[in-house]
């Protein structure tokens, strides 16, 4: 697959933790493949454009714990649109809280992955969601 042919989509405050998983896709050869955005309203506002350019990503990660917008609430709105529902969406968290967890798949996450804690789990976690993209684009 072509990292051009992918797009992903991570929402996340931290600047640390975006700096973190852009330099993992780097290491990766995916660096092309990622945008980020720091907070959920910046990101609904990303995906109406890429709505309206007929270039949506294929894959949402969101941060759970972010201001102006939190995780839970953008994956809500997401779910709740009829052009965005379809959306694959990971929730992407320093928490382990099982209650968290299991209201966010019951609100349409495909996923909740916990936050790596190096840079060699960071690779790991880089390489799913760019196969987990792959996979959702050639629709296998």
């Amino acid at each position: 697959m072509n990292t051009e042919d992918t797009l992903i989509l991570m929402v996340d405050d931290d600047e640390e933790d975006r700096f973190l998983l852009q330099d993992t896709f780097d290491e990766l050869g995916y660096g092309k493949c990622i945008h980020f955005e720091d907070n959920g309203e910046k990101a609904l506002g990303y995906l109406a454009g890429a709505r309206a350019s007929g270039a949506l990503p294929t894959l949402v990660i969101l941060d759970l714990n972010m201001p102006k917008l939190n995780g839970r609430e953008t994956l809500r709105q997401i779910k709740a649109s009829p052009e965005l529902q379809h959306l694959t969406v990971v929730i992407f968290s320093t928490s382990l809280n099982p209650i968290e967890r299991d209201e966010c798949l019951t609100l349409g996450a495909h996923s909740y992955e916990v936050k790596p804690n190096s840079f060699k789990e960071s690779l790991h976690v880089a390489r799913r969601f760019y196969e987990l993209a792959g996979s959702l684009r050639s629709g296998v």
